[in-house]
């Protein structure tokens, strides 16, 4: 599974509607409401999460995984030191919020999370970006 900065993961795009992802994951193996009426789509043996956000007409918005198998700049981030992955990124602005005992990095020019525990990254998060007008861009175009 690839990230694409900016544009979301493997074939999602940010933008995509329900029916979109369904016809190329097909259904999820959990699907539920979080407190924001936003839909939430779980992939179990993707190890992803899904949301699609219910104020920006059901238009998916934000990603989540822990698949091992997911690359960033063609370099796999899951287990690795997070210290030694930042660096070899060419985002070099990183705001580090701590948890007791994990760490998120969060790089706010591609909305990119890399949270570590014990040093290592454990997950990766990706939402859509919004830009100076205070709006979405959507890559997702029909």
């Amino acid at each position: 599974m690839k990230v694409n900065p900016k544009n979301g993961i493997d074939q999602l795009l940010f933008g995509m509607q329900q029916k979109d992802v369904v016809a190329i994951y097909g259904s999820p193996d959990k699907q539920f409401e979080d407190e924001e009426q936003n839909v939430i789509f779980l992939y179990n043996k993707l190890q992803l999460r899904l949301t699609f956000y219910q104020d920006e007409a059901m238009k998916l918005g934000y990603m989540i995984t822990s698949n091992p198998e997911v690359t960033l700049l063609d370099k796999k981030i899951i287990g690795g030191d997070v210290e030694a992955i930042k660096k070899e990124f060419p985002f070099k602005t990183w705001e580090t919020e701590d948890f007791d005992a994990t760490e998120n990095h969060f790089n706010e020019s591609n909305w990119l999370v890399l949270q570590s525990e014990f040093g290592k990254i454990i997950r990766l998060e990706i939402g859509a970006i919004i830009n100076d007008n205070d709006e979405f861009e959507w890559k997702f175009k029909k």
